[in-house]
């Protein structure tokens, strides 16, 4: 967690003055804590209590901040021809050090020149190969925790639904469904999150920082921010929500059955 979201969660979470709990939990948002199970407990107050909050600051809560960097640009890499698939390097690298010795005609293939090329050549095809990689994951992540958000938020809905609906059975059924989509959601993007995690993006070497400035300039996104934007404790993460969202989950249905022995004797 960032120290911006850290002293936003703190401040909320000592948060006493009337009217300003929705300010507070705003400012958490943007400050980067968009788990809104997170925002709720720090507030002791409900999930649905968090949304309306949100949006009587002007806050959509299925979009994420604007500080938030996301990763869009998932077209084709070719830095050099070099694409950063794996199963091609070998091919791509002989590729390209015979199109320096076209360009370099009566140079020594065994002399300095030569060498320092290859070894350019070499640390352009493992940075792209590894920004490939990373920024596959990073946006795999993305998209998990974006989907996860809309399913619980969805959950939300659903239920809240349930008061004025006339199909009432229908309707209880797509909350059980959205109960369900959410568990796998959050499960989804455990292990997205974890995969991102376990593959960090770092240059080592100048040749490493001159093939990541080479990947930039052709207009594909820095990974910094998107990483320092992951969850450090997934796992943790994931249980809290999943307990959370069945610990919901059993008090709705407690309220449900009232709802349905009520309806029985109405008949």
């Amino acid at each position: 967690m960032s120290t911006r979201r850290d002293t936003a969660m703190a401040a909320l979470r000592d948060w006493s003055s009337p009217g300003r709990r929705a300010d507070l939990i705003a400012a958490a948002w943007q400050a980067g804590e968009t788990t809104v199970s997170a925002l709720a407990e720090a507030a002791r107050i409900t999930r649905p209590t968090v949304y309306a909050d949100l949006r009587s600051r002007g806050i959509d809560p299925d979009h994420r901040p604007k500080g938030t960097t996301v990763i869009t640009n998932l077209s084709a890499l070719d830095i050099e021809g070099f694409t950063g698939v794996y199963e091609k390097a070998d091919a791509e690298y002989d590729a390209a050090l015979l199109r320096w010795r076209a360009a370099h005609p009566g140079t020594d293939p065994r002399g300095e020149e030569a060498h320092a090329e290859g070894m350019r050549l070499v640390g352009v095809m493992d940075t792209t190969a590894r920004y490939a990689d990373v920024r596959d994951r990073l946006a795999h992540e993305q998209i998990a925790r974006a989907e996860r958000d809309r399913l619980l938020h969805q959950v939300e809905l659903r239920w809240e639904a349930l008061s004025t609906a006339t199909a009432w059975l229908a309707a209880h059924h797509a909350y059980v469904v959205a109960v369900d989509e959410a568990r796998i959601a959050i499960d989804m993007w455990r292990e997205r999150a974890e995969s991102a995690l376990g593959r960090p993006f770092f240059c080592a070497t100048p040749r490493d920082e001159a093939a990541y400035q080479q990947i930039q300039e052709a207009g594909h996104p820095v990974l910094e921010q998107a990483q320092a934007d992951l969850d450090r404790a997934p796992a943790e993460t994931a249980d809290r929500l999943r307990a959370d969202l069945d610990q919901a989950h059993g008090r709705r249905t407690t309220l449900a059955a009232q709802t349905l022995v009520l309806a029985g004797d109405a008949r």
